[in-house]
């Protein structure tokens, strides 16, 4: 059986979230992380190379990184319809989201947070204001990020504004889908 080992009030709480909502298979294993305050610690039953969460095990394939976790549960358990598969309408949108999130809106968000900027960065990456336009931009032809659908992509790219709430911006769009989110995910794990 798939083993997520995850940490509560981190990174993988979404990915949790996932599991229940595909209804899937897999045993939750929780182990401790460093934590930015200081408490916390790398945990030996941790088998992440960094000992990060979250990291699946499933039998021999072992997945780190939550847009690929994500990608590879949804393909995983398809009967859940949380993503496009492949030769799927939207499955080229679902995965640039996915990693959209990975390469651009989580940088982004740690180097804000840490409150970092460099002409590089903003060459490469753009900045937050440019991040939150384009969710406004997909959000503006449905309330999810692939339209009329809800999928995973919604799930891991509206995340970050519960621990960043000073991120929501005066974007109506943006703000109703990330209250839209967390009511959806939040219905489906009650």
């Amino acid at each position: 059986m798939p083993i997520l080992y995850q940490s509560p009030r981190s990174r993988s709480d979404t990915v949790v979230t996932l599991v229940r909502m595909l209804n899937a298979g897999i045993t939750i294993r929780e182990v401790t992380i460093p934590r930015q305050d200081g408490t916390g610690a790398p945990d030996p039953d941790n088998p992440h190379p960094e000992k990060k969460v979250p990291y699946l095990v499933d039998g021999e394939e072992t997945v780190r990184e939550r847009g690929a976790i994500i990608a590879y549960l949804t393909d995983a358990y398809p009967d859940a319809k949380l993503g496009p598969l492949p030769g799927e309408p939207g499955r080229g949108a679902y995965l640039s989201w996915l990693f959209y999130y990975q390469g651009i809106m989580e940088p982004l968000i740690i180097l804000h947070w840490a409150g970092l900027s460099h002409p590089a960065v903003t060459a490469s990456l753009r900045d937050v204001d440019t991040m939150i336009a384009r969710l406004a931009e997909a959000l503006a032809t449905g309330p999810w990020l692939l339209g009329s659908t809800f999928s995973a992509a919604d799930m891991l790219c509206s995340s970050p504004f519960a621990w960043f709430p000073d991120l929501l911006p005066d974007d109506s769009a943006v703000r109703d889908w990330v209250l839209r989110c967390a009511k959806r995910m939040e219905h489906e794990t009650a």
